[in-house]
């Protein structure tokens, strides 16, 4: 069932995390923090609007950190109830879609708590100061590509944000499965 993203609380400060990355490094906030601004989504491997859009989201975010923008993408998903979003599945996955950013593996769902993650893709985009200015979608495709000429949300936002410090106030929240979260302990 589909899920979209809570609504934003814009200048509220990015969570600082420090989560282990497939490509065996471990990251905080400040090792993928752009001079210009940081986009921080939520992803997970199965989910199928991350399918969907995983190759327009590489595409724009070379794009983004060729502009100084810097990037990370967040797996929170119970692996243990999702066994495709394993850290080893994770691995699969950043390689077959050579993922130009960290793949982090939030194994403990503290990222995703601290930054209120609802859904996967969800995106959070921060200006320079590490300040929430954009918590939208990528762009109008959910399941389905989006219309030939569609607008480039994310990267229309990130690119105001780094040039002026605001954000477009239009920001129409992402759509995705929601985060898979691990039972609580009694």
């Amino acid at each position: 069932m589909a899920t979209s993203a809570a609504p934003i609380i814009l200048d509220a400060p990015a969570a600082d995390f420090r989560l282990l990355a497939t490509d065996g490094r471990t990251y905080t906030l400040n090792d993928v923090a752009g001079e210009k601004g940081t986009v921080i989504v939520f992803i997970c491997n199965h989910c199928p609007y991350v399918k969907a859009v995983i190759d327009r989201l590489v595409a724009d975010a070379r794009l983004l950190m060729a502009e100084g923008v810097g990037f990370a993408a967040v797996c929170s998903n119970d692996a243990m109830a999702y066994p495709e979003d394993s850290f080893a599945n994770m691995k699969h996955f950043a390689k077959a879609h050579a993922l130009p950013f960290p793949y982090l593996h939030d194994e403990t769902q503290a990222a995703a708590r601290a930054y209120g993650a609802a859904c996967t893709p969800d995106f959070f985009g921060y200006d320079r100061d590490r300040k929430l200015k954009y918590r939208g979608r990528l762009d109008e495709g959910r399941t389905n590509p989006p219309a030939p000429g569609a607008r480039r949300e994310l990267v229309e936002a990130m690119r105001a944000i780094a040039a002026t410090g605001r954000a477009p106030a239009d920001q129409i929240p992402s759509i995705g499965c929601s985060i898979k979260w691990k039972a609580t302990q009694g």
